[in-house]
């Protein structure tokens, strides 16, 4: 077995981070909007059920969210293995 040299070590680290925020999109995405939709449905949010809610406009803000949150985290992971551009 290799050892794990800190490159390795940080495209693993970048790797589970987008296997994470992909797994969270598909929820939101797959799960809100069309798994859960009929039971989403009974509630609303402002004049429309909220499971149509999360198909239309939910899952582009959570898409959006999930964006910001690799930046943030990737930002962290160049900084943690010093492969930052200053």
């Amino acid at each position: 077995m290799k050892p794990e040299t800190p490159l390795r070590a940080y495209w693993q680290a970048n790797v589970q981070l987008i296997a994470t925020l992909l797994a969270v999109w598909f929820l939101v995405a797959y799960g809100a909007s069309i798994l859960l939709a009929p039971w989403l449905n009974q509630f609303r949010l402002g004049d429309a059920p909220l499971g149509f809610w999360f198909a239309q406009q939910g899952s582009i803000y959570v898409f959006i969210l999930l964006i910001w949150v690799y930046a943030r985290r990737m930002d962290a992971l160049d900084k943690q293995y010093d492969v930052h551009e200053d």
